[in-house]
């Protein structure tokens, strides 16, 4: 059973850092992982993703400010944040499509297996 634990959210001042991190258990680290989020009221968006052979794709909120990173040997997805703005506040999401060998796409429809989420709220 796969199963994805994130953590490292906080409540931080704008311009500040912050790094999630995201467990997974249940298989090991191929196919898709990404990083979503949701703001209240609002759908969820992909952040960025990274494929089996470590290419990432990022969303144009992310690009520049934010970097996905994963440790195979570990089993855990990471997300380094930085230069956070107050519209970067929302649940933070890790998701996993372990079945996909190709091109990775930053639509939450396509990952099967979801985290609880991790709050992020950045003040101006």
């Amino acid at each position: 059973q796969v199963q994805l634990v994130e953590s490292g959210g906080a409540s931080v001042q704008a311009g500040g850092s912050l790094r999630l991190s995201c467990a997974a258990s249940g298989y090991t680290s191929s196919g898709c992982m990404g990083w979503f989020r949701q703001a209240p009221g609002k759908d969820r968006e992909g952040v960025a993703v990274i494929d089996r052979m470590g290419r990432l794709q990022y969303a144009d909120s992310a690009r520049g400010r934010f970097t996905i990173s994963k440790d195979s040997a570990k089993n855990t997805l990471y997300l380094q944040m930085n230069s956070l703005k107050p519209e970067d506040t929302a649940t933070y999401y890790c998701a996993a499509e372990p079945s996909n060998r190709g091109t990775c796409y930053i639509v939450p429809g396509r990952f099967p297996y979801w985290g609880q989420g991790t709050q992020v709220t950045v003040s101006s």
